[in-house]
């Protein structure tokens, strides 16, 4: 009995193939996938190089998307971030030209600071409109999206916004451009950044009450979680995370307009939902979503080494990923 027992134990100890969520391993498989195509289609995809400069472009869409997961695990939605950024952007350039601080290094610090506080903020009026004003985050942020984007056309006067100060361009180029021990900056931003956010997610209460009210809203309301506070500070999250995008793209080209952040949204969606989170919620996978980001741009820089598919058809390659994705979620999931 004693030896059946045991036996019954150790086996149910054992982990198998089959308990692996298939799920969270998918991403990295295809990466690794797409490294041995890239490969294959140009020797020079593998280099170093190459291969830093293909995760210092996808920056921006992984700091955005991050953010993006813990909304998306939180149950809702956040279609504004493309024209956050670039409302966000503009007036952080257009305090940089306004010249009330003297000492470029201290304007730029500042501006750092209020472009912060400004993302934050557009965050928590998606998370107030959508909590608050009971409104479905999809029709939610639709409606800021042409909010921020019709404000931006407005600063720039249907134009761009361009900074001006020579000084502050020299000295703000380094956030982009710049290495820290030998590790581009915005991948150093990016491996901080999602370090922080799968810290918050998986070993906070924070992150445990972000998934509990993606799985079912009642059922966390009635185990006490504040929700509507939860879904709020996801899309503050969210806000941070498109300022801090912001601060890397700012330097890059010192310059922005109506048209800056169009489809950054479908993009950060797709690196979420690639990198195996759930898009109904109730499961957040934050490496996942920065291995999503890197597959996208991955694509963007094979077609370009290559001569098989357009680089014009990017959008249209991204949105067949996400079906894709979408597709395999659905498959995964009834097998579980």
């Amino acid at each position: 009995m004693t030896t059946e027992t045991e036996s019954a134990t150790d086996i149910r100890g054992r982990r198998t193939w089959r308990d692996v969520d298939l799920r969270a391993v998918a991403p990295f498989a295809a990466l690794l996938l797409l490294l041995i195509i890239g490969a294959m289609v140009n020797p020079n995809f593998i280099g170093l190089t190459n291969l830093a400069n293909v995760a210092t472009r996808s920056a921006f869409i992984a700091i955005i998307a991050v953010g993006a997961t813990f909304v998306i695990s939180s149950g809702d939605l956040d279609l504004s971030v493309g024209s956050m950024v670039a409302f966000v952007a503009s007036l952080m350039i257009l305090f940089m030209n306004s010249g009330v601080i003297a000492d470029p290094g201290m304007m730029i610090a500042a501006a750092m600071i209020l472009t912060v506080v400004i993302g934050s903020l557009c965050g928590l009026v998606n998370g107030l409109i959508t909590t608050v004003g009971k409104i479905e985050p999809f029709i939610a942020t639709l409606g800021t999206m042409g909010i921020y984007r019709g404000l931006t056309t407005w600063l720039s006067q249907g134009g761009a916004i361009t900074l001006r100060d020579p000084a502050q361009q020299e000295m703000y180029r380094p956030v982009y451009f710049g290495s820290i021990l030998g590790l581009p900056v915005p991948i150093f931003i990016i491996l901080v950044v999602t370090a922080i956010a799968a810290f918050v997610l998986y070993r906070m209460r924070f992150g445990r009450h972000v998934v509990a009210v993606g799985s079912n809203r009642d059922v966390a309301r009635y185990s006490g979680i504040a929700v509507d506070r939860v879904r709020t500070i996801a899309f503050i999250i969210q806000g941070l995370c498109v300022a801090i995008a912001v601060l890397l793209y700012v330097p890059r080209l010192g310059s922005t307009s109506a048209t800056t952040g169009i489809l950054w949204e479908l993009q950060a969606i797709t690196a979420v939902v690639v990198g195996g989170t759930a898009l109904k919620g109730g499961a957040g996978r934050v490496w996942g979503t920065i291995c999503g980001a890197f597959i996208l741009e991955l694509v963007g820089n094979i077609m370009l080494l290559s001569n098989f598919i357009s680089e014009y058809l990017i959008g249209a390659i991204q949105g067949t990923i996400i079906i894709i994705a979408m597709l395999v979620q659905r498959s995964l999931a009834r097998k579980a």
